[in-house]
């Protein structure tokens, strides 16, 4: 068993304490991170004068055969290491003999672990940025070739005025801007290096901290030793907005999911991202909308877990913040891949224009605008809203809409009512006459709008 702390204890680890104290089957996730941290702090420590020249040259060179190899599969990570970081020490020892044993100088496997997951959840926010923009932009196309596709749009999942599909999909628009907007937040905050903090209270070598953190790209070195070692506040903000990305995904999946069934027959998966029944030969289920919407809980599950973890932890480091990495890779893996999937189907679903036109044609939609033509005629509104009321119950009665009434029925109701009414009513005069800010006729304007946000962003 390769340790990196043996010489204190005089009595080998038992095999079960061993392997639930090791992290090497996870914490291998990183090792190009690992990797990476341990050439700047070595090229830290030749500038330093603490190496020389000839071992910084070879420490160096060895730690990047070893990535070399570990990438090419010439060299496997085995479970005989307690952790990556033992295993990258042993193996460069190996290699290069003594001069491995000075990799640790002035290091310790806290600030070395924090440094490796910073430098993953800082990579991985990155990624997860790319593909909501990948995303954002699946929407702005949808958004653009339905500009005057008339839909119902709903509350309380019950038919409430007519929108377009443009509008509709500009509400997930914003939604995953806002996400973006999350994991920049995110990216700014935790892009200070901990490289340097020690175990808990730094060291006695003249280690340069700015140079290191600006070697490993980051803004600058972290302000407080202890702080530096024992915060996992960057990958709780991670977990919370992966958490808030995937109730997105949620909720537009569920909606999905209600458009492709039978009763409303709104859109059309493609096959690609669709399963068959084993019994009903008939049935085209969405599984790729289902998935992601269980999916949702998993990510959910990473961050109470973690929130959990770190709220009994007294200052600094304690083995319980293991536990971060785990659940944290399978989130980030699960949300990536939601993302991915969520794209390749809304890209290629077909959208049935003339039954959500109907859709929204026969649910009254269009009920209020009625009610404000007759506003518009000197009918105050309160009794404008009790007349359309009325209506509405008269035409469901019929299993009529209410643009089938002819003028004779609808002056039953009020006098007010004259030939215009249908212009006033039909569902594109519904639409495009909401023209204030953020409304569906301002479609133009949100489209415009979007495409600039993702051409600067």
């Amino acid at each position: 068993m390769a340790q990196l702390w043996g010489g204190r204890f005089t009595k080998e680890t038992d095999k079960l304490v061993y392997n639930f104290n090791a992290s090497i089957s996870f914490d291998q996730k990183f090792f190009k991170q690992d990797i990476e941290g341990s050439i700047a702090h070595v090229k830290m420590l030749g500038k330093q004068g603490i190496l020389t020249e000839k071992e910084t040259v070879e420490i160096e060179t060895g730690l990047k055969g070893i990535l070399e190899d570990v990438e090419s599969g010439c060299l496997v990570i085995t479970d005989e290491y307690e952790d990556i970081h033992s295993f990258v020490e042993a193996v460069l020892t190996e290699r290069i003999g003594e001069a491995g044993k000075k990799l640790h100088t002035g290091r310790s496997r806290n600030d070395q672990v924090a440094l490796d997951m910073r430098l993953y959840v800082r990579e991985e926010v990155t990624a997860t940025d790319e593909l909501v923009k990948s995303l954002l932009t699946a929407l702005l196309k949808i958004m653009e070739e339905n500009t005057e596709t008339v839909m119902p749009g709903f509350t309380h999942l019950q038919k409430a005025q007519p929108v377009t599909l443009a509008h509709h999909v500009g509400a997930y628009f914003e939604m995953f801007k806002r996400d973006r907007g999350r994991l920049h937040d995110i990216y700014e905050r935790m892009n200070y290096c901990p490289l340097g903090a020690g175990a808990l209270a730094g060291t006695t070598y003249p280690l340069d901290r700015e140079y290191t953190a600006k070697e490993l790209g980051f803004y600058g070195p972290t302000l407080n030793s202890m702080d530096s070692v024992s915060d996992r506040d960057y990958v709780i903000e991670f977990l919370s907005a992966l958490s808030t990305i995937m109730m997105h995904l949620s909720r537009f999946c569920e909606e999905i999911i209600i458009w492709n069934s039978n009763e409303y027959q709104f859109v059309e998966i493609d096959d690609a991202y669709s399963t068959g029944s084993s019994i009903m030969p008939q049935k085209k289920n969405p599984d790729i909308a289902e998935l992601v919407r269980g999916k949702t809980g998993r990510v959910y599950g990473a961050l109470t877990s973690l929130l959990t973890t770190m709220k009994g932890i007294p200052l600094a480091y304690n083995k319980d913040m293991q536990e971060d990495k785990e659940l944290t890779f399978d989130a980030i893996d699960t949300v990536k891949g939601c993302l991915a999937l969520f794209t390749g189907m809304i890209s290629t679903m077909k959208f049935n224009k003339d039954r959500m036109s109907e859709s929204a044609r026969g649910g009254y939609t269009n009920a209020t605008d009625a009610a404000d033509y007759l506003v518009g005629k000197g009918v105050p509104f309160r009794d404008a809203h009790g007349i359309i009321g009325r209506v509405v119950l008269y035409c469901i009665e019929r299993g009529i809409a209410i643009d089938d009434m002819n003028l004779a029925e609808l002056k039953t109701f009020s006098p007010a009512f004259e030939e215009d009414v249908y212009d006033a009513i039909s569902m594109e005069t519904c639409v495009n006459k909401r023209l204030t800010i953020g409304a569906p006729g301002d479609i133009m304007h949100e489209i415009e709008s979007a495409g600039k946000y993702l051409e600067e962003n």
